[in-house]
């Protein structure tokens, strides 16, 4: 790292659980992590929060019907205290972004729309709702409802006034051919078809609530520059790490869960860079 990021590291009193090069991983609470980080110093953040699913209900995932138990960490603990919750971790996110920073969060309409409303209580400018269309979604199976085939991701900026980095020419004229809605050398819209994580991307395990590598390439591409720091409050396996060290950005991923952390390091390893 730079002296820049190397400064930033110097300050966290945490020993990394896992670091080389760019790649920095801590095992923890992000509040503790992230109230250790200097101000302003951090350029994107991508985070994917407990959607707090975890109440004992069932889905399908290849045919069976599985639970949708995740861990402790994915458990409602009732409106107020989950939106507590959401409300102090992306302020803290924001005192560490850079004034011209911005944040993605991911949901489900769960978690997503107390995320939005944080947001805003807290003076973040929203640039976009994208919308995560999976063509493969799970059906429903009580037949009860729409079959849910999309999450929602808020893209917004840390102030209203600053400058935001937005790679429009590489999201209009890239090569986006995972993507069966991107029409080629127009605009990329706020739809996005992309399908989840592919088979080479869970070979050493993988999360319950894995992000597709296709989806954080995107997201990471488009609002971020080479040699940029991008942190992940919510690390689990890293594929948000995967994309930034693919892409010559700099990560700093932060878990509570060891195990995921372990599935980060054999998954960083694994890269040919």
């Amino acid at each position: 790292m730079v002296v820049a990021e190397r400064k930033i590291l110097s300050i966290v009193s945490d020993k990394p659980y896992f670091i080389n090069g760019n790649f920095v991983l801590y095992l923890g609470d992000c509040l503790n992590i992230l109230s250790q980080l200097p101000d302003n110093s951090i350029d994107m953040i991508f985070a994917d929060p407990p959607y707090n699913l975890s109440n004992g209900g069932f889905s399908v995932h290849a045919g069976r019907m599985v639970s949708v138990n995740k861990g402790i960490w994915d458990i409602s603990r009732g409106f107020l205290d989950d939106y507590e919750f959401h409300y102090r971790w992306l302020e803290a996110c924001k005192r560490v972004l850079k004034p011209h920073g911005t944040l993605w969060v991911s949901g489900t309409y769960h978690s997503i729309y107390q995320c939005g409303h944080a947001l805003q209580s807290l003076g973040y400018h929203i640039l976009n709702d994208i919308s995560w269309f999976k063509p493969n979604a799970s059906p429903n199976l009580s037949c009860r409802f729409f079959t849910a085939s999309h999450e929602t991701i808020i893209w917004a900026r840390k102030e209203k006034k600053a400058k935001h980095v937005f790679n429009y020419d590489l999201m209009k004229n890239g090569d986006w051919t995972e993507d069966k809605l991107k029409k080629p050398n127009l605009q990329m819209r706020s739809v996005w078809s992309v399908n989840p994580p592919k088979p080479e991307e869970k070979k050493y395990g993988k999360h319950p609530t894995q992000k597709p590598l296709d989806l954080l390439r995107r997201i990471v591409l488009s609002s971020t520059n080479k040699g940029d720091v991008v942190l992940d409050p919510f690390a689990g396996s890293s594929t948000t790490g995967i994309a930034s060290a693919l892409n010559d950005r700099k990560f700093i991923g932060i878990d509570m869960e060891k195990d995921y952390l372990e599935l980060s390091k054999k998954r960083f390893n694994d890269l040919k860079i």
